[in-house]
């Protein structure tokens, strides 16, 4: 079920959160402060996965571009940082889909409609759409990953006679656990965009690909020498992918990935999210391929 269709199984209660007791900024104040917003829309996507649709109370609302993050602060339990993942020609319904994996996002997941959520951002850097004008696009995607990538999907088709072919590549576990499902049909029904998926591992009734996605590069539909392709999943998946497109003829430096790591200020004073030379909060969390590929497969660096 995609971001656009309500779940019918609502979220726990919980504890109203209010503007008063979180003491949030005004817009344009400290950026280490946040900003209320509310929660207007709740989705269950899977087991763990959900996505808030956010208005905020005070101010216009934060103009963003597609790959910037937010960091969300839950009254109580914390703050983290998760991307953007709704169309960025609609700032005024911040959209944000994760998985509930710890403190923050768990205490999230228990919010209800109505309840005050803190917002800081945007930050980090975008996916550069405009580098990809003129050129074919691949956009590739592995599990929750495809979240981040949404808002560049809707930025390439709000300007698709700019772009070449474009080909969305899509892996998951199971197709269980297959993203915002219903979008994924929509555009796999348009005539000028063509959608992949497999999954790892294949249960019901299934009848697709299984594998990574790095096997539905060799279907091609996109000329490798002038091609753009921005990817987003794990690490493991997002280093062979970007390998596969390279042995396939796209140039490492029109390679475009998405990184994590555990950032705290998001203004690169922390330190936490320090990568080598790079902060990943403000130097990221996109990067190009070439520029990152040394350090891409090693921790504690």
């Amino acid at each position: 079920m995609d971001a656009h269709h309500v779940s019918s199984s609502a979220p726990p209660a919980a504890p109203p959160q209010t503007v008063a007791a979180m003491r949030l900024a005004a817009p344009g104040a400290d950026p280490m402060r946040p900003r209320p917003y509310r929660i207007d829309r709740w989705i269950r996507e899977l087991s763990d996965t959900f996505t808030v649709d956010l208005e905020p109370l005070e101010g216009p609302p934060a103009p963003f571009r597609p790959g910037q993050f937010n960091m969300l602060y839950v009254f109580g339990a914390g703050e983290v940082p998760i991307s953007i993942s709704g169309d960025p020609a609609r700032p005024e319904r911040l959209v944000h889909t994760t998985r509930a994996v710890g403190q923050v996002t768990n205490a999230m997941k228990a919010l209800r409609v109505g309840d005050t959520i803190g917002v800081r951002g945007p930050f980090g850097t975008p996916w550069p759409v405009e580098a990809a004008y003129g050129r074919d696009v691949v956009v590739a995607a592995g599990g929750i990953g495809l979240a981040p990538l949404r808002p560049l999907i809707h930025a390439l088709l709000a300007e698709r006679p700019r772009f070449g072919t474009v080909v969305l590549l899509y892996g998951a576990r199971t197709p269980e656990d297959i993203l915002f499902r219903r979008q994924l049909t929509a555009w796999r029904g348009r005539f000028d965009m063509t959608v992949h998926a497999t999954v790892d591992r294949a249960t019901g009734r299934w009848s697709g690909p299984v594998g990574m996605v790095t096997r539905l590069i060799a279907r091609g539909g996109f000329d490798a020498r002038d091609t753009v392709a921005f990817v987003c999943g794990p690490e493991v998946m997002m280093r062979h992918t970007a390998q596969a497109l390279i042995d396939r003829g796209v140039l490492a430096r029109r390679i475009h990935l998405s990184m994590e790591r555990n950032m705290k200020c998001a203004i690169g004073v922390c330190g936490h999210c320090q990568w080598g030379p790079a902060f990943v909060c403000k130097d990221g969390p996109v990067f190009r391929y070439d520029q990152v590929a040394e350090r891409l497969g090693h921790f504690e660096i």
